[in-house]
């Protein structure tokens, strides 16, 4: 089963890092947010996927190249320009990087994504600027379980200040920056049937939106509540988060002795 990502917006609400490059090449920890995703796939299983471009795709399609050309340990040779690899030890991923348009909406890339996902079965996505610890085993358990043509995986969001409980004017306990105590958003990491095509009308539509308030109408929309860590990139200041998490070896979305 492949997987699908999307990494094509414009990443503006992070203009200060995505001038020069797309939202899913930001990096966490030396490597870019959209391998940190794909790793956490890795984990369970996952080895094809096929991204959707859009703003500066070229970035990422550079970034993989160099990736499986540059990393590790190499001689080269100077007067035949022969390389030699050492130790070598790389994700064995088969990767479509999929042009799918600069200004092309959610649904829209989506619907430009099914067309690779081969076979005809139920197929994962998410988006490029969000990390979990979402069990993606019993994710996809609970959407063959159901029998509905999508599974959108819902997190309660981080508060964004501290939580203070009182007795009177007296502090009893400070949390900083607690998971949200109530209300669910989109936290992504779908699990899709290829029928969800038949909601996707036009690529300048957002998945977001009319699609999925259908699906939902139809009764064709299911929720997997992920109770623990969920976080997105949408900021400066959650990328700090993420990258804080990350020094300080807190990472709840690390699941690989690689990563």
């Amino acid at each position: 089963m492949k997987v699908g990502i999307l990494a094509g917006g414009f990443g503006t609400r992070l203009a200060e890092e995505t001038e020069i490059r797309p939202k899913p090449m930001v990096e966490i920890g030396d490597m870019p947010m959209l391998w940190h995703i794909m790793m956490h796939y890795h984990h369970y299983g996952y080895r094809e996927f096929a991204i959707a471009l859009g703003y500066k795709g070229d970035y990422i399609k550079r970034w993989f190249n160099d990736y499986n050309e540059l990393t590790g340990t190499m001689t080269v040779n100077t007067a035949t320009g022969r390389v030699k690899r050492h130790t070598r030890s790389l994700p064995d991923w088969s990767i479509d990087l999929v042009e799918t348009g600069l200004k092309t909406g959610t649904g829209g890339r989506i619907k430009q994504l099914i067309k690779w996902m081969g076979g005809n079965g139920p197929f994962m996505l998410t988006w490029g600027d969000g990390v979990s610890d979402v069990d993606l085993d019993k994710l996809y358990r609970f959407h063959r379980a159901h029998g509905k043509l999508a599974t959108m995986t819902a997190v309660r969001p981080p508060a964004r200040y501290g939580h203070i409980e009182f007795d009177g004017d007296r502090v009893v306990e400070f949390t900083e920056k607690p998971q949200a105590a109530e209300g669910w958003i989109n936290g992504a990491f779908f699990v899709l049937e290829r029928g969800v095509a038949d909601y996707l009308t036009s690529d300048d539509e957002m998945f977001e939106h009319a699609p999925m308030r259908h699906l939902a109408a139809d009764g064709q929309l299911m929720a997997y509540r992920h109770n623990s860590f969920w976080q997105c990139m949408d900021t400066l200041r959650e990328k700090k988060v993420l990258q804080q998490l990350w020094d300080t070896g807190k990472a709840p979305w690390k699941t690989l002795e690689g990563e």
